[in-house]
């Protein structure tokens, strides 16, 4: 068979975009074929199946171009050789990428559907997010490790770095310790859940939600929109305040300050009255209690529950306003009140 490299240039290119767009049209065809018969058969595979589109037709037209080289020269270069040999790498790379995240997007529709608890959900996303970056970096290192031995510069430079292995490790170790430190601590993280996605917590002072969990680092979204990037090792080495480590459920409380004077049971059917056609009232908890007492006036607490930390907080607000604007509509001289007696001289 007559090599391509006795072709004119123009023709060559013909051949090669000849290959390329068989490659392309074979990945699509395979593509197209592989859903077809996993819609036929009702799997739950087929909803992930576009994750691995791009990366599937990819390596498809790899494989179809390492016919060029083989085409085009009377034997391969150590340069085309080489060049395969990462095109090949970066393709199955992304392939199995593609894959993990497919995998990832089975598990939580799958358990999404069969999990009722909110609680049980954050749990398996916390963890199933953990793993698939784990997992994933544990691909690219991999992939950079592999394409490196592909250098013979590179291969023979590492023999000598392993004679030195001690040294070296030594010295990483020391310059990296809180990269380590705080890789270790996501790993923790993610197998014991002292904090999981969607969490409501204190940490620093400050009112939030656990946004975002990496390896290394967990934002926390606070109430007014600000993002506090905390470091893994944080919620390891530090105390702080996770409202909804058991359940989501929580109990808010208002306190007013009225006269000693102020019959209660119309308070408490108030209050019952104002979260009964609340959409963020649990439908159990709600109740007036004497929580204290000054010189002064009488501390009473409003306890009502919701299911989730923001309902808790907006149920708070809306129970205060209404309790106010009732006491100063039906009992405005129970209001908190200053006494002065005065005693006529002689």
């Amino acid at each position: 068979m007559e090599k391509l490299n006795v072709l004119p240039w123009h023709e060559q290119a013909l051949w090669l975009l000849g290959i390329f767009l068989g490659g392309l049209i074979l990945g699509l065809a395979f593509y197209w074929i592989i859903k077809k018969i996993l819609r036929v058969s009702h799997s739950e595979l087929s909803k992930d199946l576009p994750r691995v589109k791009n990366p599937f037709v990819f390596v498809v037209i790899v494989l179809s171009l390492q016919l060029w080289p083989e085409l085009y020269f009377e034997s391969k270069t150590p340069f085309i050789t080489q060049l395969s040999q990462i095109v090949n790498i970066l393709a199955v790379t992304w392939l199995l990428i593609g894959m993990v995240k497919g995998i990832r997007d089975s598990i939580v529709r799958r358990y999404k559907q069969d999990v009722g608890s909110s609680l049980k959900l954050r749990k398996l996303f916390t963890q199933v997010r953990l793993f698939e970056r784990i997992v994933i970096v544990i691909i690219v290192i991999l992939a950079i490790a592999l394409i490196l031995m592909t250098f013979d510069s590179i291969r023979r430079v590492g023999v000598s770095i392993l004679t030195s292995a001690g040294i070296a490790g030594v010295i990483i170790g020391l310059a990296a310790q809180r990269l380590i430190a705080n890789l270790l601590a996501g790993f923790q993280l993610a197998i014991t859940q002292p904090i999981r996605l969607g969490d409501v917590v204190i940490v620093e002072g400050e009112w939030g939600t656990i946004h975002e969990m990496t390896l290394t680092y967990v934002v926390v979204a606070i109430w007014d929109k600000r993002m506090l990037v905390v470091p893994s090792t944080y919620f390891i080495e530090k105390p702080f305040q996770n409202w909804t480590r058991k359940s989501g459920e929580m109990l808010g409380t208002v306190y007013l300050y009225v006269d000693y004077h102020l019959p209660l049971e119309p308070v408490r059917k108030e209050l019952k009255r104002i979260v009964k056609d609340n959409p963020m009232w649990d439908g159990e908890t709600a109740n007036i209690q004497v929580t204290g007492s000054t010189e002064k006036a009488m501390e009473i607490r409003a306890l009502i529950g919701a299911d989730n930390a923001n309902d808790a907080w907006n149920l708070r607000v809306h129970v205060r306003e209404k309790l106010i604007e009732f006491l100063q509509k039906e009992f405005p001289e129970m209001l908190p009140k200053s006494r002065v007696t005065l005693e006529k001289d002689g």
